[in-house]
């Protein structure tokens, strides 16, 4: 049993060794290991302060981007809908000034045939007043006497004239 039970001068000798040793490490390892702890605790505490105002610091970019991003739709909204706007008015003066052309040019063309028209019209007053002068001098220089051969004469110098013309 003695194996069993340690002795007084065993558990003296075990104390003292505990005692130093204990003397020793808290006075030269404790502070260090408390000093390395409250290191190591303000490290993880700034890291963990860094991470929130980064994080904070990511919303407020978010969302602000976020406002960039709404406000370029915006401007490329209002940037279509002035193109779209200039495309309408350039189209509709295009109109405007074809229609007005062809207006124009239909108008010409009307003066165009109504010249034409009151020159043929003139032309063939002309040629009738021509035809009518020729056959009067013709009848009046022949004086008939029979009211039958003066009008067998007219008859005859209207056929001449329509063969001529």
């Amino acid at each position: 049993m003695q194996l069993l039970t340690p002795g007084l001068g065993l558990i003296f000798w075990n104390t003292l060794i505990f005692l130093v040793v204990l003397i020793l490490l808290r006075k030269y390892a404790w502070k260090p290991i408390l000093k390395a702890l409250d290191d190591r605790e303000k490290t993880i505490d700034d890291s963990l302060k860094t991470a929130e105002r980064t994080k904070e610091e990511m919303n407020a970019l978010k969302s602000e981007h976020e406002e960039m991003l709404q406000q370029a739709k915006q401007e490329r909204m209002a940037i279509i809908g002035e193109a779209n706007r200039i495309k309408e008015q350039i189209i509709t003066e295009a109109k405007e000034k074809a229609g007005a052309e062809a207006a124009k040019i239909t108008e010409d063309a009307r003066r165009e045939i109504e010249n034409r028209k009151m020159e043929a019209i003139v032309d063939v007053k002309n040629q009738i007043g021509a035809m009518v002068v020729e056959m009067s001098e013709k009848v009046l220089r022949k004086q008939l006497e029979n009211k039958t051969e003066q009008e067998e004469y007219i008859r005859r110098l209207a056929d001449d004239i329509t063969r001529n013309n």
